[in-house]
């Protein structure tokens, strides 16, 4: 799917990928194959953040977001193996457990103000 928008809820468990633009939605959760309660081997986090990775193809902008330090471990993950991605992270903010409709209508209100504030046409 070819959105402008996801924002990706992760801990070292699973992750919540949801992108999205005006008319359409898509989720999906990838569990971590990790069964380190906290942190996973170096190997079980590497193929777990580039699942994660994949499933934001295609995604512009994109807002992490989650309890722990997963989030912003993914976004130096990306940084260093997927260059496109970590260019489209426009922010890491902190959230318990929503469900994946308070994680759109949190998103949605964030970008509205993101691209806002950024004068991105496509929002007029």
């Amino acid at each position: 799917m070819s959105t402008f928008h996801a924002v990706v809820w992760l801990d070292h468990q699973e992750a919540h990928v949801v992108m999205f633009d005006r008319e359409h939605i898509q989720a999906q959760r990838i569990p971590s194959r990790s069964h380190h309660k906290h942190q996973g081997k170096a190997d079980d986090t590497a193929a777990f953040y580039a699942e994660v990775a994949k499933a934001l193809a295609g995604a512009r902008e994109v807002l992490l977001t989650g309890p722990g330090l997963a989030r912003n471990e993914f976004r130096d993950w990306c940084a260093r193996h997927h260059k496109s991605i970590a260019a489209g992270v426009v922010d890491s903010i902190v959230s318990d457990h929503p469900s994946d409709a308070q994680l759109v209508a949190m998103a949605k209100q964030y970008f509205k103000k993101f691209d806002t504030m950024a004068a991105d046409p496509s929002q007029a």
